[in-house]
């Protein structure tokens, strides 16, 4: 399959799949959304002058902004979604026992990508960013997403694209590969 990396999935009873990078890609401009996300900011009269997009969410934690925060990146990421790209391991989905998806996107825009590229039916649960109160590399996200399909962490592997995927899975006990082949 895709890499050989789908080639060992029969080997588990349940696959979590993380979402952008991995099955789509969304077409999402993060600068400008780390722009709209500072304006909130501004307009609070809170200084978010140089940091990034995970530190603004940290901050919009401990500013009270979290909601604010957090609609102006998920209206971006949904309408990314609805125009993102199905990357090849999108192919591999709906062939495990049971699956998932753990994304550091939001719920809604996760859904919108499984939606939009005919995936939705083969997933079991989805978990965003917004779906639990910690986000990866904290492993609750991934246990939450494998409490919804009801599998053990020994019986699941988390395909993901990035060094924060890979820790989230060693965190959380589950076999990780990534979706490159690597």
């Amino acid at each position: 399959m895709t890499n050989g990396v789908a080639d060992d999935f029969d080997a588990f009873d349940a696959v979590v799949w993380d979402l952008d990078g991995t099955l789509v890609q969304l077409q999402v401009n993060w600068d400008h959304v780390a722009d709209d996300v500072t304006a909130v900011f501004e307009s609070a009269g809170v200084d978010a002058a140089g940091i990034d997009l995970w530190e603004m969410l940290d901050l919009a934690d401990r500013s009270d902004l979290r909601s604010e925060v957090e609609t102006v990146i998920a209206d971006h990421e949904r309408t990314g979604a609805l125009d993102s790209d199905r990357l090849p391991f999108a192919d591999t989905v709906g062939r495990a026992g049971a699956e998932a998806v753990c994304s550091l996107n939001c719920e809604a825009a996760c859904r919108v990508a499984l939606d939009t590229h005919g995936l939705a039916s083969h997933v079991d649960a989805v978990v965003g960013r917004d779906t639990v109160t910690t986000r990866k590399p904290d492993p609750e996200p991934l246990l939450e997403a494998l409490r919804r399909i009801d599998t053990s962490p020994d019986n699941a592997v988390f395909v993901g694209d990035s060094p924060r995927d890979a820790e989230a899975a060693e965190r959380a006990g589950v076999a990780f590969r990534y979706a490159d082949g690597e």
